[in-house]
């Protein structure tokens, strides 16, 4: 995402409670893990047959977690935390299940690396949101 976008995210947040301490650098880096792991997860359920509701459903959840993020306004500190504990969970399931297959399959292994990826920008992301309101 390009600074003016986050500049603008930025200001908009300030406005509404308890976001206006969100840290953009986290949240790009969450929005761009969300997006590596939807693409990684899209690719290895076309490849990989035995994972694929895991990897689909693991893609739609980073795609949601990442429009919920560019749409700020409705957004509070309650929702947002439940939707990256959502993410976290989800992405943990696809990753188990790619991690079966990853010794024969170099997709899983990339699909399994983006969503241990993608959970630690949530966890990351979450820790500073919960920093910041205590």
């Amino acid at each position: 995402m390009d600074s003016m976008m986050m500049n603008a995210m930025s200001e908009d947040m300030k406005a509404m409670p308890g976001m206006d301490a969100m840290d953009m650098t986290l949240m790009q880096a969450c929005l761009d893990a969300c997006a590596a792991c939807e693409q990684a997860c899209t690719i290895c359920s076309v490849q990989m047959m035995s994972c694929a509701p895991a990897c689909m459903n693991c893609a739609d959840m980073c795609n949601t977690m990442m429009r919920s993020m560019l749409r700020m306004q409705g957004m509070t500190p309650a929702s947002m935390m439940a939707m990256l504990d959502a993410c976290i969970a989800m992405c943990q399931v696809c990753m188990d299940e790619c991690m079966m297959h990853a010794d024969e399959s170099d997709v899983c292994r990339m699909c399994a690396q983006s969503c241990q990826a993608c959970m630690d920008a949530c966890m990351a992301m979450k820790d500073a949101m919960m920093s910041a309101t205590a």
